[in-house]
Formats: structure tokens, sequence, C-alpha cells
């Protein structure tokens, strides 16, 4: 059955954690392993409209997988299945590798990947927005693959959080990442505003260092003044690093490389970002 969508200095890691007051852990991780001190994260952009390594399609949407963790992730799935499968091979991931699969929100740029990677690997769990349609949670059903529902701020496994689903219009959640540098953040399109992401993101696990940002930060088509206003929040929140790509805008991309000169990385599909 096809899916339906709509057109988506170093401190000692501060592993293991409990849950933050007030956020639920998930019901499955009591016998899982934590994360050891010394492994790398490491974050590896499949699909962007972005270039950046030549080998790979770029395209309108958004995936990146996680690797380092308790389980490997990955995140949206971006808009097709022909260049997500593609972009994997090139960057040699095992599809069946990949263990949980985290839907940012509803858009066919962010989903319509799914189909394709759950034919050819079903034994995943995919933890999306409650607000998705019911025909889409059963598509994956059909596929083998467990569906669990988000709709508040939820760790998923040690040192991984969801917002929750956030906004009013465009429902959607991001991933939250501790790692001993400080949050690593990773939003889909941002479409309930970047830094509100950021805050939420902070209030969830009582952290103020920010180590990166990153993903879709939407704000293609905003003013000069906007941007810059955007970049001044960064700042203040002590944001160290960001790496803006998808709907972030060619003009956003300027402004935060100026702003954060060495704290810019440069991305698109085939970045392969690396935290120790």
């Amino acid at each position: 059955m096809g899916l339906l969508f709509l057109t988506l200095s170093c401190a000692q890691p501060a592993f293991p954690l409990p849950p933050p007051s007030g956020v639920p852990a998930a019901e499955d991780t009591a016998s899982e392993p934590t994360r050891r001190p010394g492994d790398r994260l490491t974050i590896s952009i499949i699909y962007d409209n972005n270039k950046y390594d030549p080998r790979l399609e770029p395209r309108w949407g958004f995936s990146c997988l996680i690797e380092g963790l308790e389980r490997t992730i990955l995140f949206d799935t971006g808009g097709d299945s022909a260049t997500l499968l593609h972009n994997m091979k090139e960057l040699q991931i095992d599809l069946k590798e990949i263990d949980v699969v985290v839907l940012s929100h509803i858009h066919g740029d962010h989903v319509g990947g799914l189909n394709g990677l759950l034919k050819e690997n079903g034994n995943v769990k995919v933890y999306l927005p409650r607000s998705f349609p019911e025909k889409f949670k059963d598509s994956i059903r059909s596929f083998g693959a467990g569906v669990n529902e988000i709709s508040e701020a939820k760790r998923l496994m040690t040192g991984v959080y969801t917002t929750g689903e956030l906004g009013d219009g465009i429902r959607e959640q991001s991933l939250v990442i501790i790692t001993s540098k400080g949050l690593v953040i990773i939003t889909g399109c941002a479409h309930p505003g970047v830094v509100n992401i950021i805050r939420k993101a902070k209030d969830i696990v009582s952290e103020e260092r920010v180590y990166l940002v990153m993903g879709g930060f939407h704000l293609a088509g905003e003013s000069t003044a906007r941007i810059q206003s955007i970049i001044e929040q960064f700042r203040q929140s002590s944001v160290e690093k960001v790496a803006p790509c998808h709907c972030s805008g060619d003009e956003t991309r300027r402004q935060f490389r100026q702003a954060y000169g060495e704290g810019y990385i440069e991305s698109g599909a085939g970045k392969i970002i690396t935290i120790p």
C-alpha cells in the first residue's frame, strides 16, 4: 500500500541522563546500553536541495542519518524514494541498519521517500506527530513497521528527545540530542519558528549551551532585517554553530555564513557532520 502525504572545551558526555522533569521517558529503553564516552555522533545529510557532494542528486526536501546513538535514526525521508535510495547507495548506507525513523511533519518533501525505505526495511519504528492522518499511519503498519505517535515532548532514547508537536498551523516536531559540547537541534522545516524550537529544546533538557542548529529554517524569501533578527536571537540563545539548508534560503545561508564565520557549516546533500 502506498503512503499518503500532503505536498515535507569539551566536558565528559552527559550520558546516561534521567528524563527531565515533565518529559516522559520512552517506554522501551530500560534494557538498552548507554552511549559510551568518546563515541562520535555523525550526521549525514542524505537528501537536500542544496548541492554538496557531486555524487548525490539534490532535490527539494530533507533527510539526514544520525549515527553514534543507541539506535541509528533517519530523520525525515526527503521527497521521493528513488533519490533517497540512490543517495544512500552513494554514501554506502545500509538501509537494514536504520532502527528508527522520525518524521518532522506531513509535507511530501519530508515523507515522500518513506514508502521506498519501508519496502527495503520494514523493521523500524516510526515516530510521527499524532496529527498525521490515520490512513498514513495504517499504511506504515502495512509494511510491518511500528508507529509511535508523538504529541508532547518525549525522550526517545538515551540523550535524544523530540520537542513534541509544535505550531498552531502545520504541526511539526524537531530532534534534540545531548552532546558533551551542548545541544544538537535538528529541524525539518521549522514551521513553528526556528527560535521557538531552540527555546523549547533548552526548556526540555534544562541546558543553555546549543552546539549546533541544523536543517530547514523556513526563512526563504524573508527580508534582510528579519534574517538579521533571527541571527541575533541565535546569538542570544548561545548557538555556537549553524548549518542551515533546505528551506532556509540562499540569502539566509549567506547572512549566517557572514555572521558566524568558522561557526557556519556549509551543508547540502552529502554533507557529513561529526561531533566528538
